[in-house]
């Protein structure tokens, strides 16, 4: 499972602060932190995973590096236009503070039916107003496993 976390690159210290946990309590549950690869929540998020031992996916808007917790990198040269491969690459999505990059990141995962949990950010319909870290990954991981497919292939007799 993949969980985006969205948010500002020059993000305040507790939007940082916040996204570190979250990036942290992400990795705790075995799930796989996505993001938009560069710093402030960006950046803050893989910390707090590669802390806590997890994999980390920067869906980068350039040719550039990313910040430096990254384990993958995946540069495309696309600009803002990477949101729509960010989001769709997620089964849910927490946001961390935000500008308008992060509020067409949400526009994104609403329009595609994809969960989105809100820390700090935009107070709109269909973001679900978390309290905190926990609240938010808590539910995130939930949401997000209940719109996986299942990805176990039966075969002859039934076993997979």
């Amino acid at each position: 499972m993949q969980i985006a976390v969205i948010g500002r690159g020059d993000c305040s210290s507790e939007e940082y602060a916040t996204a570190e946990a979250v990036g942290r309590l992400i990795a705790r549950n075995r799930v796989i932190v996505c993001c938009g690869g560069l710093g402030g929540v960006m950046e803050a998020a893989c910390r707090g995973a590669k802390e806590a031992g997890g994999t980390t996916v920067g869906i980068l808007p350039d040719t550039g590096e990313g910040n430096p917790y990254l384990d993958v990198v995946i540069r495309t040269g696309m600009g803002h236009a990477r949101n729509v491969v960010l989001v769709n690459s997620a089964d849910a999505v927490i946001a961390v503070g935000g500008g308008y990059g992060t509020l067409s990141e949400i526009a994104v995962a609403l329009k595609t039916e994809k969960p989105v949990f809100g820390l700090l950010t935009w107070e709109i319909e269909g973001v679900r107003a978390c309290a905190g870290p926990e609240e938010a990954v808590s539910l995130a991981v939930r949401a997000g496993r209940r719109s996986r497919p299942s990805r176990s292939h039966r075969g002859p007799g039934g076993s997979a």
